[in-house]
């Protein structure tokens, strides 16, 4: 993105004009602006009539007064690119392309965008095939169509792929504090990654969230993603679509352990991203961080009117790594002057509700209460109907909580058992004092558990520098490539560090010759290119003891690959040792995703690889300390950390061993298509491949 659209992109953001070219529906959205509270110049373009639902029109793109900041086209595709066209003459900073019809549909499309980008020029261009954007810090909707925000001081901004997830978002009866809502559309120009780049200059931006189905653009996500954490502006993340990747072409177990979707997981995590599973959870995650005040630690004192409440607290607390420190004497003896002695003075405190409605009593609850060193403060409060005459008292309560709060110095939120028994009235009231206001108690701590995760997790990846966090994206290879044989694949990895056996390349000729030389117990592989999964072949024999047990492989082994493979030639063959029984078999692989990047795969290995699917995907670069954390969050980790008595694996010999392979997939990165080390033999005392695959693409 040149400094130029970055500039007008400012302008489609804070926009002193705006300009809508259309027919009736732009009207009636330009009046929704003005009833909105916008306070700038509006203009309808329409060359087709004096006015459009009592707005004036102007009779072309020409005839404006200025180049609007902000412009939504909403023609049909053709016209629209002649309206680009004049707003990029006219000077306009940013217009948002409501047509589809573009690359969306094929080849025709894909050249109608191309043309697109080039007349928009310097303008910032959202779009096309999209909704348009919504700014609900300056009340600028430039939107087809009825939304449900509303002006705000501050809030979260949301970009999504889905029109329609941000038109049920904005409808939602959730109060969210949205700043922006923007629908990306196709992103010929403006994508995620450009988005969230603007939008972290706006200190009135207190969470990013992320609808996405894919990114365009990884390593200038990265970055940004990497301002985000720098910023300490959370970004929560709902990724749909899981897919295999290149399926087609993949020779390597590891194709079958990694897809997109696992890399997303990756890309996500060293970049301190919290991904979410769903709607609900996307919308009380992002007001968890909408306020802007985020918990130091993860510690809570927790209080609530009931028994029950408290033990749901306690369930839900655990669930979510959220800790809940005792009460001190000094605490505990002041709660038990104001409260009944059947309270249980815990945390989470039930303070029960013979103090309630009793603000005097409440406040000393209160001030005992948050006399402590908890990183933050919750509090569930269950509105009853409103016909009952009985919410004055949770408006007591939830207003001194809020004072109780200041008074501290203490982060807090509120939340409920039931997630509609927490009125808009109560969460806008919350909102206002800088409280986050969660709806379930269960949904609620989840989504306090995510932020207090990613404040304890942040310094931790700051320390290691954007460099480390924006991953390897080498330009997209075509074509199936060139598989090495093992004997390659295993001399290539042996040069940066790798242990192979001793082995021996021989011809079935001279293999009996050689393995006196080498020694027995032995094991014979067929060396073909041809042959990437040599066992369905029949193309390994194991454990020769002598050499009438090679002579005798040696035969089969001709016949096996004849009858399986009849255009492969028998003519060279690799003799190794016989390993000894290891603690462990890995399998350690790298997938490329074009477009993507490059990916470190470990997981259990040998006949395991696709039986048990236990693995771990690493984006690279990546660290030894990565590399171990992985290893040791497989669930067959147990094998590696002295499992029934058994010895321990040799973790620095492992982690050297894949460190090895990521060094080689680093220096190669141009051409590697994929590699697999299976198995690893992992043992007490040092890692041995005993199997290697390495293909490669052209430069």
């Amino acid at each position: 993105m040149s400094q130029t659209i970055r500039d007008n992109l400012k302008r489609l953001l804070a926009p002193r004009h705006l300009a809508f070219v259309g027919g009736r529906s732009m009207a009636r959205a330009l009046k929704r602006c003005a009833e909105g509270g916008y306070l700038g110049q509006l203009w309808l373009v329409n060359p087709q009539h004096e006015s459009l639902e009592g707005v004036p029109c102007v009779r072309s793109i020409a005839e404006l007064p200025c180049g609007p900041d902000a412009v939504f086209v909403a023609t049909n595709r053709e016209l629209t690119l002649t309206c680009v066209a004049e707003l990029a003459a006219k000077g306009a900073g940013g217009v948002i392309c409501y047509a589809s019809g573009f690359a969306e549909t094929g080849a025709e499309g894909q050249a109608l965008q191309q043309q697109l980008l080039k007349v928009a020029g310097n303008m910032a261009l959202l779009g096309p095939n999209c909704y348009g954007l919504l700014d609900y810090l300056h009340s600028s909707a430039l939107w087809p169509v009825a939304h449900g925000g509303k002006p705000v001081e501050q809030g979260v901004a949301v970009l999504t792929q889905s029109g329609n997830f941000a038109y049920n978002l904005s409808m939602s009866d959730r109060s969210l504090p949205v700043a922006y809502m923007a629908s990306v559309g196709n992103q010929a120009q403006l994508g995620i990654a450009e988005l969230m780049d603007v939008l972290l200059d706006e200190p009135r931006v207190t969470a990013i969230g992320l609808h996405l189905e894919g990114l365009k653009n990884v390593p200038g996500f990265a970055r940004a993603a990497h301002k985000a954490l720098e910023k300490g502006i959370p970004i929560i993340a709902l990724k749909t679509g899981v897919s295999q990747i290149g399926a087609e072409l993949a020779l390597s177990h590891t194709s079958s352990l990694s897809g997109s979707d696992a890399l997303y997981d990756s890309l996500f995590a060293r970049l301190g991203v919290i991904r979410v599973s769903g709607p609900v959870s996307f919308v009380e995650t992002l007001k968890a961080a909408a306020c802007g005040k985020l918990p130091a630690g993860n510690s809570l004192i927790a209080l609530a009117c009931s028994g029950g409440d408290a033990g749901l607290i306690a369930d839900y607390a655990e669930r979510n790594d959220l800790s809940l420190p005792k009460l001190d004497e000094r605490q505990t003896d002041e709660l038990a002057q104001v409260l009944p002695s059947y309270a249980n003075l815990v945390n989470p405190l039930d303070f029960t509700t013979a103090i309630w409605g009793d603000g005097e009593a409440l406040n000393r609850m209160l001030d005992s209460a948050l006399r402590t060193e908890a990183d933050a403060a919750m509090l569930v409060l269950d509105y009853p109907a409103e016909f009952t005459g009985e919410r004055k008292e949770c408006d007591l309560l939830l207003e001194l909580y809020c004072q109780a709060l200041v008074r501290h110095g203490k982060t807090g939120f509120v939340t409920s058992a039931f997630p509609e028994l927490l009125p808009a009235s109560a969460r806008e009231r919350l909102h206002a004092q800088g409280v986050a206001a969660l709806q379930g108690v269960e949904d609620g701590l989840a989504a306090w558990g995510r932020i207090a995760g990613y404040q304890r997790n942040r310094q931790a990846l700051l320390a290691l520098g954007e460099s480390a966090l924006v991953p390897l994206c080498p330009q997209a290879l075509d074509g199936e490539g060139q598989l090495l044989n093992e004997w390659d694949s295993k001399q290539a990895l042996r040069a940066f560090g790798l242990p192979t056996p001793n082995g021996v390349l021989s011809t079935p000729d001279q293999a009996l010759n050689d393995a006196n030389a080498l020694g027995y117990p032995l094991v014979l592989k067929a060396l073909s290119a041809q042959l990437p999964h040599k066992t369905e072949a029949g193309a390994v024999a194991l454990n020769l003891k002598d050499g009438a047990a090679l002579s005798a492989a040696l035969e089969t082994m001709r016949s096996s690959i004849a009858d399986y493979a009849p255009n492969v030639p028998f003519d060279r063959v690799l003799l190794e040792p016989m390993a000894t029984p290891p603690l462990a078999e890995l399998i350690v692989g790298i997938k490329r995703e074009n477009d993507f990047g490059l990916a470190l795969v470990i997981g259990a290995g040998g006949i395991l690889v696709e039986l048990l699917k236990d693995s771990r995907s690493l984006l690279l670069p990546t660290t030894d300390g990565a590399i171990r954390r992985a290893l040791l969050s497989l669930r067959s980790a147990a094998l590696l950390q002295g499992f029934r008595g058994r010895e321990a694996a040799d973790l620095d010999a492992l982690v050297a061993a894949i460190r090895a392979v990521t060094d080689y997939a680093c220096e190669n990165a141009g051409q590697l298509l994929e590699l697999d080390v299976n198995p690893l033999l992992v043992g007490a005392h040092g890692t041995t491949a005993v199997d290697a695959l390495i293909r490669l693409g052209h430069k």
